[in-house]
């Protein structure tokens, strides 16, 4: 009689386990999607002047809630790896003129020129100088994404490949892109100035290229002639204090550290 109890009592034991796992595993989804976390609009801080006014009201997106894609859209991790793989669902080859410098040191400075496929809505010459993220250059997929868009709405695009960044461009210094460097950058923005004399500059950075675009423009005063505006997008501010932070485990931190790392010993040893 025992026996029989025990077996009738196996069954719900089997649906208990099964429920929680499914349960542990719809915690996880929510926990690493992020589902729970709310939307809001992005928390602006500027000074008030009439150039910032008129971004404001130029850019509405600016004050408006973010809406992110369904399911997946509050995930960082998720957003990271499919834009940094696949740019904006299906990545544009925008065609460019590939230009070589030779710095004072012998080292050969590359960047990609793309010229606009429309009419700048102002109708003056405008050019973009770009300066992308760490160890990437201009084949990148959000780089080529960035710049077919830009094309499109009549605006020159130079873009900036980072010393030794690029597999099929060999180093012919000692010396490959450092974090500080901004003399390719300098080299390239010359380069623009003296072949379009007529053309107004809007700088852009991206991540690192933050960093490099934001040092150039405060080097020295000479440096921001001709310059409408900069632009860094997801600039680091602290270089130490974001190593503190990716050596934690929180939120994936030390695996990106890992990742980023990874990438510069490649790019290190294929110059070996």
């Amino acid at each position: 009689m025992s026996a029989i109890l025990e077996t009738s009592e196996l069954p719900a034991v089997f649906d208990g386990v099964k429920l929680a796992a499914v349960a542990a595993v719809l915690y996880v989804i929510v926990r690493c999607l992020n589902l729970k976390s709310p939307t809001a609009p992005p928390e602006l801080f500027y000074q008030d002047s009439a150039l910032a006014r008129f971004l404001l009201k130029s850019c509405p997106l600016l004050t408006k809630e973010y809406i992110p894609p369904l399911i997946w859209g509050k995930s960082g991790h998720i957003q990271t790896a499919l834009y940094g793989k696949m740019g904006r669902v299906r990545s544009p080859h925008p065609n460019g003129l590939r230009k070589y410098l030779t710095m004072p040191d012998g080292a050969t400075a590359t960047f990609d020129l793309f010229e606009p496929r429309s009419e700048h809505c102002t109708g003056e010459d405008v050019t973009m100088v770009i300066c992308p993220g760490i160890a990437n250059h201009s084949e990148k997929q959000y780089i080529r994404t960035f710049v077919d868009y830009a094309q499109k709405n009549g605006y020159r695009c130079a873009v900036l490949n980072h010393l030794g960044a690029l597999p099929n461009i060999e180093l012919t210094s000692p010396r490959m892109f450092t974090y500080g460097c901004t003399w390719e950058f300098g080299a390239m923005v010359n380069y623009i100035k003296k072949t379009y004399p007529q053309t107004q500059l809007v700088v852009v950075g991206f991540s690192l290229g933050g960093n490099i675009v934001c040092k150039y423009l405060g080097e020295s005063q000479a440096n921001q002639e001709r310059v409408l505006c900069c632009v860094s997008v997801c600039q680091g501010y602290s270089a130490l204090r974001a190593q503190e932070t990716f050596m934690q485990w929180d939120h994936c931190r030390r695996f990106y550290n890992f990742l980023m790392a990874d990438n510069m010993k490649k790019i290190i040893l294929s110059h070996r």
